[in-house]
């Protein structure tokens, strides 16, 4: 199918590898949907969301796999067979934070060997030697992601460390050189975050234009006026509208 295994440079997350001894992933949620987001926005596709994190932005559309983590332990043999009797050919695997699974190796080896189409959902902190995907799918979290006064982080531990691994810009270029493809997604709030995106890219190698995704925050769809800048920074530099299609075909809900 065209992909080659990435075997790029081990950066675990912290006790990454205390995850699954016992052999399971903690899963939080596994369903067959319509893909709402990025290259393949509208494609049938199997998700599998882990539940477990090493960031917690502060808009997080799925806090029950980062801030809150709600799951139930899952071996790989189940949610391989699972995703090959789903009935599509594309797979994704998404989170919280795939990469910090020492197991997302020998899931996308199986779903390889089944013959799907593997994206991988990450936000380009920490890689994984060794697994095989067809679409890297990088988040690269800007400022405005860092849980400043959120009440879920009275003390502010977690705004400390979001803050110093957000962003790894070692870490997405490796990713990026090692994926047959590959996109860049960013949740933008405003036109000031433009000037942190071409920052962050200047510090990043691999990629084109065309694999900029630029996303509005919020899970509701948005008036058009407010989302006017976007659609203009994506014309004028030749990125993608990210217009978040699950999300007007069936509002935030878990399963889709």
């Amino acid at each position: 199918m065209g992909d080659v295994p990435l075997t790029v440079r081990a950066e675990q997350g912290p006790r990454a590898d205390a995850n699954g001894a016992d052999g399971t992933l903690p899963v939080s949620e596994s369903f067959v949907s319509i893909q709402g987001e990025g290259k393949l926005t509208g494609v049938p596709s199997w998700f599998l969301r882990l539940a477990g994190c090493n960031l917690r932005c502060t808009w997080c559309d799925t806090p029950y796999a980062s801030w809150k983590p709600e799951s139930v332990k899952r071996t790989i043999e189940e949610v391989v067979a699972e995703a090959c009797a789903s009935g599509v050919r594309h797979a994704v695997l998404t989170g919280g934070e795939p990469m910090i699974f020492p197991q997302l190796v020998p899931i996308t080896h199986a779903l390889h060997r089944a013959g799907m189409h593997i994206t991988i959902e990450t936000a380009g902190t920490v890689t994984r030697p060794g697994v095989r995907c067809h679409l890297m799918s990088l988040s690269p979290k800007l400022a405005n992601s860092t849980p400043h006064n959120d009440p879920r982080d009275p003390s502010g531990a977690w705004a400390e460390r979001h803050e110093q691994r957000r962003f790894n810009p070692d870490a997405i270029t490796e990713l990026i050189a090692g994926a047959p493809d590959r996109q860049l997604k960013f949740v933008v709030t405003g036109p000031a975050d433009l000037d942190e995106i071409d920052a962050m890219l200047a510090r990043v190698r691999g990629w084109r234009p065309e694999d900029i995704v630029l996303m509005p925050e919020g899970v509701t769809v948005p008036d058009p006026a407010s989302v006017a800048w976007v659609v203009e920074a994506c014309r004028s530099r030749g990125w993608r509208y990210g217009d978040r299609l699950h999300i007007r075909l069936f509002g935030d809900t878990k399963g889709t």
